[in-house]
């Protein structure tokens, strides 16, 4: 996947971003913990990277610029100031308490953004100019915080010198500081109330953007007052905030860039699972830890491996019966979809359904009684449906195709007609619940095509030999037969003939042996046709094939033996090919090939005709092929129109 180019003006402002933030920690490091310097630097180069990255796919979006202008102001009117100020503090630099005093009080001026974003998002446009009073009520507020807290005479203890340089005595700081934090908490608690009260108006897409949204907001709204309440009670809240500022704009940025946005619903779940065992877990915990503990001692080693064990098992047994339940709430279609497809699962296991129900099972989880599961078994060939009937690879009505993979190998698709994009969204959960039984149900729908391709060939092949008899008892009848007939006749004729006329029993006795001796040979040809004679081997039975061919064959054999049976078949390939080159081909040279290949014994026939065999009901290729199939072989007919015919088989043998 090609990275995002990021347009010029966002790029440069992630670039100051990133500079600001080195400088600031070049003159922070060492002055104040590390954690804290790290952690602001992070927080709004991610910010303003996710700006520039929305900005790269919608230059004019609103939510882009202003997490920009939030990570950008974040860098150089705080983070860099407050570094200047205890640089210039411990080195005695020049314009130190007046960078101490701007790092004092301008991340206030970052509040305002917040509520902005908070009534502009998803579309950038506030619901309403009624929501605009809440903007200037934050400004307002924003204002006299700032007044309160930078000019306030006691905020001195903050400076290196132990005073505000910019204080104003008399003025009535503490009011304005009250007064202004109120006024902000107004703002932002509407603000809030208008991501929810969207939340609830929306649907579709939208809806999905502002679970994202409200998601990872509540978050933030719990995470930083929890962190500030607990943060000298434990370290275990001080990762809270780093997290839920850097889960926000990534959040932010999902759901206006649509990447993963259907995910919302897991994610939700997962932490509201995770949420729910980790409270349970601990009061597991802590109420054996107090109960054991009452007994054994508090403290005591037993009191905690006792106390872990018992959360371990409890989560043992929680988690899956939680997970259903949360999913049940918050994602009832996944929920039901999962619930149908395992209920057919386990049915199948039970032996109480046949694996090619599935089908049914999907049409039931996915809502669409016109699902079609359509079975791949052969890479070159047509899918079939659960029946083994081939369908049309094709799509109609606007539905839609997904391929169905399980351990890397495609076992079929799934054409069917989604209707939200939530549907959409849970095939894939579907399938993969449901790919045990699908492969079973491929595999059978395989063997019950091969069965009846088996039965198919075998019938083709007692055709062709019933066939097969009959022509040569055809050929006895009319030809050997009859002339053996009109010997005896002739004999006999002879016989009435002897006497005084010897010079003409002579003449009829004298066509009689040649009669004789023509069905001797034409004996011969069938017998050499029904048993080829390889008792030398299979090359000098092809060069004698060759010598009686009415074409000139190149003949190119190993002259190693193969099982005779292997020997037979292959003839018999020769023979066929041959036979067709003659009568089909029109070609002006044959070449019979022979070779050992990877334990295979590989006969082709080239020919140089005139192209275009297809094997067709009642064709010698037909019947060839049953016979090559019948061995465990495999024929391949290369035939272009005008460029000759190349017929090639391959049998299993020994090597």
């Amino acid at each position: 996947m090609a990275l995002p180019t990021l347009r010029p003006l966002p790029g440069t402002l992630l670039a100051v971003t990133v500079l600001g933030e080195l400088g600031a920690l070049g003159l922070s490091w060492g002055l104040e913990p590390a954690y804290d310097t790290l952690f602001s630097a992070l927080v709004a180069v991610l910010t303003v990277g996710v700006g520039a990255l929305i900005l790269s796919r919608h230059p004019s979006h609103v939510i882009g610029w202003l997490l920009c202008v939030l990570g950008l102001a974040n860098a150089l009117a705080a983070d860099l100031p407050q570094g200047w100020g205890l640089r210039a503090a411990a080195e005695g630099w020049a314009w130190g308490p007046a960078a101490e005093w701007l790092g004092l009080w301008t991340f206030l001026l970052l509040g305002v953004v917040w509520v902005l974003i908070f009534l502009l998002f998803p579309s950038g446009h506030l619901p309403n100019r009624r929501w605009s009073t809440v903007v200037w009520l934050d400004v307002a507020g924003t204002a006299i915080l700032a007044a309160g807290w930078a000019l306030d005479p006691d905020t001195g203890r903050y400076f290196a010198g132990g005073r505000n340089p910019y204080a104003v005595p008399g003025l009535p700081t503490d009011a304005l500081f009250w007064g202004g934090l109120v006024t902000i908490a107004v703002a932002m608690v509407t603000a809030l109330a208008a991501v929810v009260g969207r939340l609830r108006r929306s649907h579709g897409v939208e809806r999905q953007q502002m679970k994202w949204f409200a998601l990872s907001s509540g978050f933030v709204v719990a995470a930083l007052p929890t962190g500030a309440a607990l943060w000298n009670f434990t370290p275990l809240v001080h990762p809270l905030p780093l997290i839920a500022l850097t889960v926000w704009p990534i959040a932010i940025g999902v759901a206006i860039l649509r990447y993963r946005l259907y995910d919302v619903d897991l994610v939700i779940s997962r932490a509201f699972t995770g949420a729910v065992l980790t409270v349970v877990l601990a009061l597991v915990y802590v109420g054996s830890t107090l109960v054991i503990g009452a007994f054994a001692g508090f403290g005591s080693p037993w009191a905690t491996a006792v106390s872990t064990l018992l959360a371990a098992t409890a989560f043992k047994l929680l988690h899956q019966r939680v997970q259903r339940r949360v999913d049940s709430a918050f994602r009832p279609m996944h929920h039901a979809a999962l619930s149908r497809v395992g209920e057919f699962i386990d049915a199948l296991r039970a032996d109480q359904v046949e694996p090619e129900q599935v089908v049914e099972a999907l049409r039931s989880a996915l809502g669409d009684p016109l699902l079609e599961l359509r079975f791949v078994l052969y890479a070159d060939e047509p899918p079939v449906d659960e029946r083994g009937r081939p369908v049309a690879d094709h799509l109609d009505g606007g539905r839609e195709s997904y391929v169905v993979e399980r351990g890397g190998i495609t076992l079929g698709q799934i054409v069917w007609l989604p209707r939200t994009e939530e549907q959409r969204r849970l095939l894939p959960s579907v399938v993969a619940a449901a790919g045990l039984a699908i492969e079973m149900a491929r595999l059978r729908v395989e063997l019950r095509h091969r069965l009846d391709e088996v039965e198919a060939s075998r019938a083709r092949i007692v055709t062709v030999a019933d066939e097969e008899r009959r022509r040569i008892e055809r050929d006895l009848h009319d030809g050997a037969q009859q002339r053996l007939v009109s010997i005896g006749l002739a004999l006999r004729h002879a016989q009435h003939q002897l006497g005084p006329a010897e010079a003409a029993a002579s003449r009829t006795l004298d066509d009689a042996i040649a009669q004789i001796t023509q069905a001797i040979d034409e004996l011969r040809e069938l017998a050499q046709g029904l048993h080829p004679a390889l008792e030398a081997g299979l090359r000098p039975a092809l060069h004698e094939l060759a010598t009686r061919a009415p074409l000139p064959v190149d003949v190119v054999a190993t002259a190693e033996r193969f099982p005779s049976d292997v020997e037979t078949a292959a003839y018999f390939v020769a023979c066929e090919g041959l036979t067709n080159a003659v009568k089909h081909a029109r070609a002006q040279r044959v070449v019979l090939r022979v070779a050992r290949e990877n334990g295979r014994c590989v006969v082709s026939v080239t020919d140089n005709g005139v192209g275009g065999a297809r094997p067709h009901n009642g064709s010698g290729l037909t019947g060839l092929s049953d016979r090559v199939a019948a061995r465990g072989g495999s024929l391949r007919i290369d035939s272009t129109t005008g460029h000759g015919t190349t017929l090639t088989v391959e049998f299993p043998c020994a090597s």
